[in-house]
């Protein structure tokens, strides 16, 4: 895990820096985007519905990601649109809708530009920060009570409602930067378009994915900065980076149970870290801060077993740490 600043300045440059491609060519990097968010909202809509009951914290969820025009400038905004069929209107989008949440059941599509949320207009955040209205949006949005009927006005006046399902605290964005990397803030879970394309399937895709709910559920953003920790050069030595570790073996624990509770492979996880820790190139600065990647693997397997025996033994899954985190000090 990385942390995240509390206005994220997710870096579009990936995309932007890329050269258009030729009519008939290869697909748009828009295009490609639009179908990692696809990916990450599916299964981000299945972690926190699924593991509802064990998540202390709680909001609605409607199984979306936002878009918005502002992520673009104007020499790339029409290719941007275009991959999420979305009109050049200036209000945030639907940029990608989980199959069978209740966004997809009350009929809204991927380039839905929505004006009006429960009559309020949406906000219009500040343009110096083109993720500012997005953030403005889920947080709204967050706060709602997580079983109350939703209406969303779109263009033409239309409106839809949703009636959202109950589901941890968290929303979900993809940076299309095309390094493998996770972060969360205790709300936000970001992943880079490189570490979904790192994942061989669904499921290892959701081990990196819970392991980052783990930390939203578990408050270690929150936990971390009360302990007091340093988050510039000296998080990668003594106190502070014993007590991030700590976090990411906690993250690590926990994220096999979610996997377990929302009906993905358990094992998933012991294999994507594996490959994730071979892997080459991967970022020495890190070290102080994350545990060796073998001993990482070695806690999930624990877990993992746990997981199994409960199985075979017909017991609920109980997951660890939640009601009794230890204390980080």
């Amino acid at each position: 895990m990385r942390s995240l600043p509390l206005v994220v300045p997710i870096l579009l440059g990936f995309l932007l820096a890329t050269p258009l491609r030729a009519a008939g060519a290869q697909p748009s990097p828009y295009a490609e985007l639009a179908a990692l968010e696809a990916r990450v909202a599916a299964i981000g809509f299945r972690l926190t519905t699924a593991n509802a009951a064990w998540c202390p914290a709680v909001q609605p969820q409607f199984g979306w990601i936002w878009g918005d025009p502002r992520l673009y400038d104007e020499a790339h905004r029409a290719e941007a649109l275009a991959a999420y069929r979305a009109a050049d209107v200036d209000a945030p989008y639907i940029a990608a809708i989980a199959p069978g949440s209740p966004g997809d059941r009350a009929g809204l599509h991927v380039g839905a530009p929505v004006l009006t949320i429960n009559g309020i207009a949406v906000p219009a955040g500040e343009s110096a920060d083109p993720f500012a209205r997005i953030a403005a949006v889920e947080t709204l949005l967050a706060a709602l009570p997580p079983r109350g009927m939703v209406e969303i006005s779109g263009a033409a006046g239309t409106k839809t409602a949703v009636a959202p399902v109950t589901g941890c605290a968290s929303d979900f964005r993809v940076d299309a930067r095309d390094r493998p990397e996770g972060a969360a803030d205790g709300r936000l879970i970001v992943i880079s378009g490189g570490l979904v394309q790192f994942a061989t399937n669904d499921d290892e895709l959701a081990a990196a994915v819970a392991h980052e709910l783990a930390h939203n559920i578990l408050r270690h953003r929150a936990r971390l900065d009360a302990a007091g920790v340093d988050r510039g050069l000296g998080k990668q030595f003594g106190r502070s980076a014993r007590l991030f570790k700590q976090t990411e073996v906690e993250a690590d624990r926990l994220s096999a149970w979610l996997l377990a509770g929302a009906g993905y492979d358990p094992h998933a996880a012991i294999r994507f870290w594996t490959r994730f820790g071979q892997r080459a190139g991967r970022p020495l600065f890190q070290a102080g801060t994350h545990p060796r990647w073998r001993d990482r693997v070695a806690s999930i397997e624990a877990e993992v077993q746990a997981i199994d025996a409960a199985r075979a033994a017909g017991r609920p899954l109980d997951p660890p740490l939640i009601a009794d985190p230890p204390p980080l000090e």
